[in-house]
């Protein structure tokens, strides 16, 4: 079993409050959803794991179990075109849970007309494989967000 850890502090407010039909239809995968402090921060890895896929906006982090985490910073942050976002390790790296991955801003995405909410999603996973899925309440970086079995 995998427990995924939230990257970031903030308020959860599950993929139903993502403003995105493909995150908040689940059409990616299940999962939750942060709404992150308005503040300069660090998006940090949800799982012990190898980067798989890195982009200024969004990571995956695959572990031993080959479960693959896919965090989203925000919603269209890719028009952003890397502004404001500063990677902290590459693709193919080895990363430990807490480890920070991405600096970024949410307060400067919502400023660029963007919405910082983002989603923490089980990549090719069924919803009926993840228990504790917290879905609203605050959440502090490192606390878990799921398990997935």
């Amino acid at each position: 079993m995998t427990t995924v850890t939230s990257p970031l502090t903030g308020k959860v407010v599950g993929l139903a409050g993502v403003p995105d039909p493909v995150f908040s239809g689940a059409m990616v995968g299940p999962g939750t959803a942060i709404d992150p402090e308005r503040r300069p921060t660090e998006a940090v890895a949800p799982v012990d794991g190898v980067v798989v896929s890195m982009h200024p906006h969004a990571f995956v982090v695959v572990d031993a179990e080959g479960h693959g985490v896919l965090t989203h910073l925000g919603i269209d942050t890719v028009q952003l075109n890397g502004e404001g976002f500063e990677l902290l390790v590459n693709k193919g790296d080895t990363v430990t849970r807490g480890q920070a991955v991405i600096k970024w801003d949410p307060a400067a995405v919502e400023a660029a007309g963007k919405s910082p909410i983002s989603p923490i999603v089980a990549l090719e996973a069924n919803a009926d494989s993840l228990g504790g899925l917290r879905e609203d309440g605050e959440a502090v970086s490192g606390e878990a967000l799921f398990s997935w079995n």
